[in-house]
């Protein structure tokens, strides 16, 4: 065993260790975080506007601070802008992360040294865990690649700004720099088309055990990798065992995949953000990402069907219900408060405490009254993919409210990799899921409201030339699962494969 293979393990159980300790005391840890919270903040301009000082309990939080936005936060991240200190949190921020904003254009969010900690913390304590759980640590004496965004940083009145991934690029422990792919210059190329294509000149001839990327991107880079070696990505890198996802969904993509891939390999989820990192798969036996009740957040619920009304319920970890989708609401230890991300969660087990992401606030699709949301299209598609030999590439959702003929439906524009067999019959097994998931769609379906789904064939390579021609092709832009309008639908109408 060599010294950093024993080194790891023995931290993975020390990680494990104290990992049981706080989850097994999630209520007493979330409040030790809210309380380490509101004392550190007491005397930033904040706090004093929201009398954080004289703050005792969770009840009076609610009372002192509401839930808000990024535009509703401006005023202070302005100031940050500006220069001044001592705002959000004590002192002047080490970074400022830059996020794309639907209504707000660019976002900045605020990063200190504590949140920066635990963003590299959380990181490392999820391979820690899986080495813990599974005694693999191969990969550690090979070539990790991660697919990110360019570390390039700029500067705002003497703080630096930069993509999360970037940033975090500038903090990798030196006992992994090493064994990093790709090299600075390659990472820091901004065309991510060029990048790509770089980083499979640059690893095709290296010894690669884990991969890190969102999957629509890794699967990019797999496919050039096939397409430049003409073997699978398995036969490529025969000593890959690992992958490390987040940003959305695997599932949608397993099958794909395993194909490019050529075998199984094992998957660890993650759930990071700008605003901190939430969540990770601790197991690969269980369901669900672990919630990081002890990395410097304090969370707040709302259910999410009550999020659109003027008075809804907010409640902390003591009060969540299982299977119930909740608006994340966080508190950080970077001065964010009260503040919506815009993810909706599910509790899948509260012994520990274990998530699912559903989607996004904004990504729904209710224009008939259904409330369908990303998880729900997700899984109905999943179960109809076990039942059919196709793979899918990308797609996207969205309502038909006046077609040429007949009722109002959802048009599934999806990209296939191959074809199924029974494309209506496809689309039947997709209707009949999201019907068992969701009791509005099945109540608009059954009372001929709504007429079953329709799947729109999207020509190879659609779903990537969409994203080229919106500006966002690269490995922070994500595809949104389904929408409420046809802002995007009506583009992909010329992304079509002929009729």
């Amino acid at each position: 065993m060599s010294i950093k293979s024993f080194a790891a393990r023995a931290m993975a159980s020390i990680i494990q260790r104290k990992t049981v300790r706080w989850s097994m005391r999630p209520i007493d840890t979330q409040n030790k975080v809210f309380h380490t919270l509101i004392n550190a903040a007491k005397d930033t301009r904040f706090g004093v506007a929201h009398r954080l000082k004289e703050i005792q309990t969770y009840e009076e939080f609610k009372q002192a601070v509401p839930i808000r936005s990024y535009e509703a936060f401006k005023p202070y991240i302005n100031r940050i802008l500006a220069g001044e200190v001592n705002v959000l949190c004590k002192g002047k921020y080490l970074y400022l992360t830059k996020t794309s904003g639907t209504t707000s254009g660019i976002k900045y969010i605020p990063l200190n040294k504590g949140a920066l900690t635990n963003q590299l913390i959380a990181a490392r304590n999820a391979l820690l865990q899986y080495i813990y759980e599974t005694g693999n640590d191969h990969f550690l004496a090979g070539k990790m690649i991660f697919l990110q965004g360019s570390p390039k940083l700029s500067e705002l009145k003497g703080i630096k700004t930069g993509r999360l991934s970037g940033i975090v690029a500038h903090h990798i422990p030196k006992y992994l720099q090493a064994n990093r792919m790709p090299s600075w210059t390659i990472n820091c190329m901004e065309d991510w088309e060029k990048k790509v294509d770089a980083i499979v000149e640059e690893t095709s001839q290296e010894d690669m055990r884990l991969i890190s990327g969102i999957p629509p991107w890794v699967k990019m880079y797999f496919e050039k990798l096939k397409d430049k070696s003409g073997k699978t990505v398995g036969e490529l890198f025969p000593n890959l065992s690992l992958m490390v996802t987040g940003g959305v969904n695997y599932a949608p993509y397993q099958k794909v995949m395993q194909k490019l891939i050529g075998r199984q390999i094992d998957i660890i989820q993650t759930y990071p953000a700008s605003e901190g990192f939430i969540a990770y798969q601790d197991s690969q036996q269980k369901e669900g990402l672990l919630l990081l009740l002890d990395q410097g957040i304090f969370y707040e619920f709302i259910p999410w069907e009550e999020f659109f009304s003027p008075n809804p319920s907010r409640i902390n970890i003591e009060k969540v219900l299982l299977g119930i989708d909740y608006v994340l609401i966080v508190n950080t230890n970077s001065g964010l408060w009260g503040y919506k991300i815009g993810d909706t969660v599910r509790f899948v087990s509260k012994d520990p405490y274990r998530i699912i992401v559903t989607g996004r606030i904004k990504h729904f699709t209710s224009t008939f009254g259904e409330h369908v949301i990303a998880y729900e299209v997700e899984t109905a598609l999943e179960e109809a993919l076990k039942k059919q030999t196709c793979t899918i590439v990308d797609f996207t959702v969205a309502p038909q409210v006046t077609p040429s003929s007949g009722l109002p439906h959802h048009e599934w524009y999806i990209e296939f990799e191959n074809l199924p067999k029974d494309l209506e019959g496809f689309a039947q097994e997709i209707d009949q899921g999201l019907r068992r998931k969701n009791t509005y769609y099945n109540d608009l379906v059954s009372g001929n409201v709504l007429r079953h789904l329709i799947i729109k064939k999207v020509r190879n390579g659609g779903m990537k030339e969409y994203m080229k021609s919106i500006g966002k092709l690269g490995g922070q832009y994500k595809l949104p699962r389904l929408s409420n309008d046809r802002e995007i639908a009506d583009i992909l109408e010329n992304h079509l494969e002929p009729s």
